[in-house]
């Protein structure tokens, strides 16, 4: 089946504003491996599950044309909000039947959204609109991500890891797979052609509104929500003022320093 997620508009706006967008270096083995295996021009490149369009306006200084994919109108309006990307078009779909001639694609990417996908029906998706020895490239970040501010470093991860342990009944095993790295993904991809890349460093500074906004994002506590909202809202409230108080300030603005470990699966179709 093809799972749908992220659909309302307040998920869609929360995504736009706090999720991350992925980091050059990422970007650059992408990139690079595209060159390693298929002549220029690179003309299309496909976001799938492009959600707002932070992967998609990545890639878009690199295509002729960039097209991103998504199942959520909500999520497009906020994608096509973004001005300054003319090459960039998106589209409602998904990413087992996509829009396109056999053989017409020459990069298909996705950015934290492979979990969602029908692996079978994608994956024979995949064969069929990319170019011989075009190319796919499905990137994540791992689970355990860092949190750094002064001395208390250690201690605000672990508030992190205690407010995902609350959300461990909403985990859907989409996410459980995510987790991993998309290892059963990798696995079925029929083309010899593939290679995994991992521990792709992303740190930055963020205030401590944005990281519990990102943490907001989450798949499992969007289900939470929808369950129990009240439980859910006191979830995060509590988590925000934790940070604080272990961090030894009021205002929510304060920056902490966050680490997330990004993965990329690489394949190429053959000639």
């Amino acid at each position: 089946m093809t799972y749908r997620m992220f659909e309302e508009k307040h998920h869609a706006s929360i995504y736009q504003r706090y999720r991350f967008v992925p980091p050059e270096a990422i970007r650059d083995i992408i990139l690079h491996y595209l060159e390693r295996k298929k002549v220029q021009p690179h003309a299309l490149a496909v976001d799938l599950g492009c959600g707002t369009g932070q992967n998609s306006r990545l890639m878009a200084p690199h295509f002729q044309e960039v097209v991103g994919i998504d199942i959520s109108e909500c999520q497009l309006e906020e994608a096509r909000a973004v001005a300054g990307f003319n090459n960039i078009t998106y589209r409602k779909g998904t990413a087992e039947e996509l829009p396109f001639p056999d053989a017409s694609v020459d990069l298909l990417t996705a950015a934290s959204a492979a979990h969602w996908f029908d692996q079978q029906r994608f994956l024979l998706e995949a064969g069929r609109v990319l170019k011989p020895c075009g190319c796919m490239a499905l990137l994540g970040f791992a689970d355990n991500f860092r949190l750094h501010y002064g001395s208390c470093g250690d201690r605000l991860t672990d508030i992190c890891d205690e407010f995902k342990k609350v959300l461990l009944p909403y985990t859907s095993p989409q996410v459980t797979m995510a987790n991993i790295k998309l290892q059963e993904l990798y696995t079925a991809i029929p083309f010899p052609d593939k290679e995994r890349v991992e521990c792709i460093p992303l740190k930055q500074q963020i205030s401590v509104r944005n990281i519990v906004g990102f943490m907001e994002s989450f798949s499992m506590y969007q289900a939470l929500q929808r369950a129990e909202p009240d439980a859910a809202t006191a979830l995060l409230q509590r988590t925000l003022d934790r940070f604080l108080k272990e961090m030894g300030v009021t205002s929510p603005d304060t920056l902490m320093e966050v680490t997330l470990e990004y993965f990329c699966v690489l394949a190429s179709k053959p000639e």
